[in-house]
């Protein structure tokens, strides 16, 4: 324990520097891709403790790199920062906590200084909330020097080993002809098309994948009660328990649309967002967080066998290194995620101190992996054993 001691008294020293951090971020909530002021807080926060620093990356103007090189050519570790906002709650989802957390950790680990042998890195990735920014800096490369990816979301339990679905977003547009209500048989009915492409969904439940979900809105559905709507449409949140699972379940969903478009005479349009992969914690480094965290008094538990599951695109993250996303409880039960609830509790002294406990705990995970080979040999067999191969083409 006398490496982690030096981290735990490290990140004593400037928690204070963490808990300002947050509270900017949460102060002030941006929503996907548009979070400048955040990124340049923890940027700011990040450079003062000697860490160097690449804007834009992937593209994306508030994606960062932030990397310390300790002693030798181990490998790299990188902590995963979120920071974007939900619309109209601004911090439901404890984003401001998993950046400071991320920080500190990286922080904290690299005041070992050449102890280290190898890289520490904070990744800043942008957009979680239907954004996809990490599938995009997948795509881009910016994990294929990365060997382990580790965060901690804020949440009203304490776990490890929780999965997650695969998820994508699939909006279909309808164009019909206008008509007056009087002579319906003039015009092409697009509102109908929209109702009937509902319809056909719900028909469709007995048929899908085990842990398969499909939610949708109608976004618009004509804008006079008199007059058959040339244009509606619609949008769908689709989960599934795989990749493979969801590309079935979309697949169903455009045969639907045909079906429609031959019933209704109208046209349709079918946009589908990116796909946030299933996800697969590692269970090595779980353990290990597990074990870190215990010393400061939280007890992390396992997901039970019929939990549900949400979706994040670390999924995409944990199909090419080994990753963990850990739960870190900052509320009591019964609050949920995604509410003004949450989002008031993401700013509270207890958060705070949950915070600081999990930006140890981290950096103490961390730490081990560094020192332990045995170690990193058993969390690539378990990578190899457990998360599938996906091609490029599957997850498009």
């Amino acid at each position: 324990m006398d490496l982690k001691n030096i981290i735990i008294q490290q990140i004593e020293g400037f928690k204070d520097e963490l808990i300002v951090l947050s509270k900017k971020i949460h102060s002030k909530p941006e929503l996907a891709f548009h979070e400048f002021e955040a990124a340049e807080n923890i940027i700011s926060l990040l450079n003062k403790h000697g860490f160097h620093i690449e804007k834009g990356i992937a593209g994306l103007e508030t994606a960062f790199r932030a990397e310390y090189s300790g002693s030798g050519k181990g490998p790299t570790i990188a902590y995963i920062a979120e920071y974007d906002a939900l619309p109209e709650i601004g911090h439901g989802c404890g984003h401001n906590l998993i950046a400071a957390m991320s920080v500190g950790a990286a922080i904290g680990l690299s005041k070992l200084g050449d102890k280290i042998d190898g890289k520490i890195v904070v990744m800043g990735t942008p957009g979680e909330e239907g954004g996809g920014g990490k599938v995009v800096m997948v795509e881009k490369g910016c994990f294929e020097d990365i060997d382990y990816g580790l965060m901690i979301h804020p949440s009203t339990r304490n776990l490890i080993c929780r999965g997650g679905l695969a998820t994508r977003g699939v909006k279909i547009e309808y164009f019909g002809k206008a008509a007056h209500s009087a002579s319906p048989e003039d015009g092409i009915n697009a509102l109908q098309a929209v109702i009937q492409t509902f319809n056909g969904i719900d028909h469709l439940r007995a048929l899908l994948p085990l842990k398969s979900n499909i939610n949708g809105i109608i976004l618009e559905g004509g804008k006079a009660s008199n007059v058959i709507p040339d244009y509606a449409a619609c949008k769908f949140s689709v989960r599934a328990d795989t990749v493979r699972d969801l590309k079935e379940v979309v697949a169903y969903m455009e045969r639907i649309v045909e079906s429609v478009e031959k019933l209704t005479g109208a046209k349709a349009k079918v946009s589908k967002s990116l796909i946030y992969a299933e996800r697969y914690s590692n269970r090595c480094i779980d353990e290990k967080l597990k074990e870190n965290i215990a010393h400061f008094g939280e007890i992390m538990e396992y997901p039970e066998p019929n939990m549900k599951y949400g979706s994040s695109d670390i999924g995409n993250v944990s199909l090419i290194i080994p990753a963990i996303h850990a739960y870190l409880q900052i509320a009591d039960r019964g609050i949920n995620s995604h509410s003004m609830d949450f989002t008031k509790a993401s700013a509270t002294e207890r958060a705070h101190g949950q915070m600081i406990k999990g930006a140890k705990a981290l950096a103490m995970t961390g730490l081990d992996i560094f020192k332990d080979k045995e170690l990193r040999k058993q969390i690539y067999k378990e990578f190899a054993e457990k998360v599938p191969r996906y091609s490029k083409e599957d997850l498009e």
